[in-house]
């Protein structure tokens, strides 16, 4: 795999994961839905039910902004095997122009979107830094 497969990858990827940490650099881990353009990474903050609107992610970003997205597909046949990480800085984005454009971004991969609400909360926009993948064939 190269670069450019890599990104598309990671594009086509319907899920990932977001590792932030807190200030005191305990990992938190949870899967988003997100949308690519170029090196940046947009996700919504949406309606879907949520134990709190006070998430855990969005106080790690604004202590730390560091964050690791990972995208990966398994198979029972190992030669599929691959995954794509991109690292960043992320930001909480409550509105404007930058949260108005990951919402038109996410609600364009996402049909699902259409039968839900609009997002409640932030954005979380991140400037990838550093791409790394890996594939068993290569």
């Amino acid at each position: 795999m190269n670069e450019a497969e890599a990104r598309w990858r990671f594009e086509a990827a319907r899920v990932a994961r977001m590792a932030t940490a807190d200030a005191d650099g305990v990992p938190h881990v949870v899967p988003i839905v997100f949308a690519l353009q170029n090196d940046t990474v947009y996700s919504l903050i949406d309606a879907k039910p949520k134990r709190s609107r006070e998430l855990k992610r969005l106080r790690n970003i604004e202590a730390n902004p560091r964050v690791s997205l990972l995208v990966d597909h398994y198979d029972e046949v190992w030669n599929e095997l691959w995954w794509v990480r991109a690292d960043g800085s992320a930001r909480v984005v409550e509105d404007g122009s930058e949260g108005d454009r990951a919402i038109e971004l996410v609600h364009a991969k996402y049909p699902q979107y259409e039968e839900w609400s609009d997002p409640f909360g932030a954005a979380v926009v991140i400037t990838v830094d550093r791409w790394r993948w890996w594939s068993l064939s290569g």
